[in-house]
């Protein structure tokens, strides 16, 4: 079965209450037009997953304008005033991660671990409620893995069987997410034929892919 998508068939997965993580850094490596499909369909109640909420007009800043999302788990978010003001107001839960944990985070739900144990925010108000272990006399706190419904990501380049090529710093959150969702839909800016792609180039393997949309 092609897992080259339209549009219409891609938006047909989205449904409301999903846990939704979005590749890219300040709109760097987002797909627009994947978020655009969200926008346009209308879903509420989104938890999503990203390095950031960007700008009001751009990547994930579009559903904080839209007030699509009930919970933005990020690691900083001001870069879009709205975003602190729904969260001030009561009008959106923020969890704010430090970047590298954040990172981690979704590497360890791909990879099916348990959570890792990292001293960043120990003694600090990133530890609220979170379980403090002691190792060999250093203190870490627990990050438990996250995971999506659906991961929507940015790629360079796909072949048709979903082999994903990266272009610079697009790169960021995009492979991380690929292993750590039940659905992968991916925005391709070029797809090729499958056998094209230098082998070297390829980041994520098209086994972690599902739906291919071109941009």
């Amino acid at each position: 079965m092609s897992k080259l998508k339209s549009i219409d068939e891609i938006a047909e997965k989205f449904s409301d209450n999903q846990v939704i993580m979005i590749g890219g850094f300040l709109a760097v490596g987002t797909p627009e037009t994947l978020v655009d499909a969200l926008v346009t369909k209308g879903v509420r109640n989104l938890t999503v997953i990203g390095n950031d909420t960007s700008f009001p007009d751009r990547g994930i800043g579009r559903l904080i304008m839209s007030r699509q999302i009930k919970k933005a788990i990020v690691s900083h978010i001001g870069t879009n005033k709205e975003t602190g003001r729904q969260m001030t107001a009561g009008e959106i839960e923020v969890e704010l991660v430090p970047q590298g944990t954040l990172a981690e985070r979704v590497r360890s739900g791909g990879a099916g671990l348990g959570g890792f144990l990292t001293p960043t925010g120990v003694g600090t108000v990133v530890a609220e409620g979170k379980q403090v272990i002691t190792v060999n006399g250093c203190t870490y706190l627990l990050e438990l893995p996250l995971k999506a419904d659906i991961a929507l990501l940015k790629a360079w380049k796909a072949d048709k069987s979903g082999n994903l090529v990266y272009r610079r710093a697009a790169r960021n959150f995009n492979p991380l997410m690929a292993m750590a969702a039940d659905l992968v839909i991916v925005e391709a800016e070029e797809i090729v034929e499958v056998g094209e792609l230098n082998p070297d180039e390829v980041v994520t393997p098209g086994t972690l892919v599902d739906m291919i949309l071109k941009a």
